[in-house]
């Protein structure tokens, strides 16, 4: 061999050995589950491309600068696939060696994966506010950082009651998502000693979302919808379809607040918050993305967050790990919500406070004050220890 081999040779093998040899590797992946569905009723509310992964980006890139201080290296990887696509892309995941997986989908696609995953993955539901997913139909393999609609509604009618507007007129759709919607607000009404003076339902036609005939609806059907009702502080609306919700502030029979799927909306995030270091924190996303941050964004982060708090505290990146540290006192994480966050370790649900939000700003967050708790005022958002039907997480 030649010397000029040699000394080429001696320089390749001088720079490999430069290269970083990651003490740990994390791979993660975000998987979406998207559905067919109409039009939203703005245009504004045009879900984009990216939507969930965007935020999953930006935990990653989180995760990647402390693991550069802890000699680990983390891997995201992010798929989009229709509903007959998803067992598919789960088995591919895992075959690929991604033990930790967000999943934003419907309840019924969540709990399906659950199925399929085994024990050897752990699933972060960053999408399902499935009450059932929670309690008894709760899968040991899903962690919960999406809020339960039951954390909603009890974020709202705890807001309600402080403001002293406890007679509700419950209006809800017609389908099953908006049902489920509507039992739980009946429940948080409940739960908090308010009274659902009447409830309505409103029927999709399949004329609510055209832009051709949003003005009629909001015009001539709504403010007779809501006529002769029972004498009522608050219309709260159940709609998670999307159909009708929107239409209902400022179109009402008698001049009443609205809160719920349209005016005043319980919300995981919302673009204008900026309290507790989040402007700086939507900043960075925007600058990433482009554009305003949504619930899956956040939800997603959260979830990749998760896995690198779990990871870095423990010193462990599999699966079984992350989830024993995670459900563990001593797991909490910081996410711009004035305080930080833990998982019930009864059902897997981690606690976070819901932000109340008219689109503009940040009306409040619950929990309010004067809500306690033996444990945790978060405690008093959704299903609490003594009320679980979940026995997969041991209770």
């Amino acid at each position: 061999m030649s010397s000029l081999s040699l000394t080429l040779a001696a320089f390749c093998t001088a720079m490999l050995a430069a290269l970083p040899s990651w003490a740990m590797e994390v791979k993660a992946a975000v998987l979406r589950v998207d559905r067919p569905a109409g039009p939203p009723i703005s245009r504004l509310d045009a879900p984009p491309a990216d939507l969930g992964f965007a935020g999953a980006m930006l935990g990653n890139e989180d995760n990647r600068t402390t693991g550069a201080f802890t000699d680990t290296d983390y891997t995201l990887k992010t798929q989009a696939v229709a509903p007959d696509k998803a067992a598919a892309a789960l088995d591919a995941l895992k075959a690929e060696g991604f033990g930790l997986i967000a999943v934003i989908a419907d309840g019924e696609v969540l709990k399906a994966l659950a199925d399929r995953a085994g024990p050897d993955v752990l699933l972060l539901n960053a999408g399902a506010r499935d009450e059932g997913l929670r309690d008894a139909d709760c899968r040991a393999n899903v962690l919960h950082v999406s809020p339960s609609r039951a954390m909603l509604s009890d974020g709202v009618l705890q807001f309600l009651m402080w403001k002293k507007w406890p007679r509700i007129l419950l209006i809800h759709g017609s389908h099953p998502e908006d049902r489920l919607l509507a039992e739980s607000y009946r429940k948080s009404a409940a739960k908090f000693g308010a009274e659902i003076v009447e409830v309505r339902e409103f029927v999709d036609t399949g004329g609510g979302r055209r832009a051709d005939t949003g003005h009629v609806l909001v015009q001539k059907q709504i403010p007779v919808f809501t006529q002769d009702a029972e004498d009522y502080d608050v219309v709260i609306a159940a709609d998670e379809a999307g159909v009708f919700a929107p239409y209902l502030p400022y179109h009402t029979w008698d001049p009443r607040p609205v809160a719920g799927s349209a005016g005043l909306r319980p919300v995981s995030w919302h673009a204008a918050h900026e309290s507790w270091g989040a402007t700086q924190f939507q900043g960075r996303f925007e600058k990433l993305t482009g554009r305003p941050m949504r619930e899956e964004d956040y939800q997603a982060w959260l979830a990749m967050r998760v896995i690198g708090e779990a990871v870095t505290q423990s010193g462990k990146v599999d699966p079984a790990s992350v989830r024993a540290y995670a459900l563990s006192k001593d797991f909490e994480l910081a996410a711009f919500k004035g305080q930080k966050l833990t998982f019930r370790p009864w059902n897997g649900q981690l606690r976070q406070p819901i932000l109340l939000t008219d689109g503009r700003v940040t009306v409040s967050v619950s929990p309010q004050e004067g809500y306690l708790h033996q444990h945790s005022p978060l405690d008093t958002l959704g299903i609490d220890a003594p009320e679980t039907a979940c026995h997969a997480f041991g209770g």
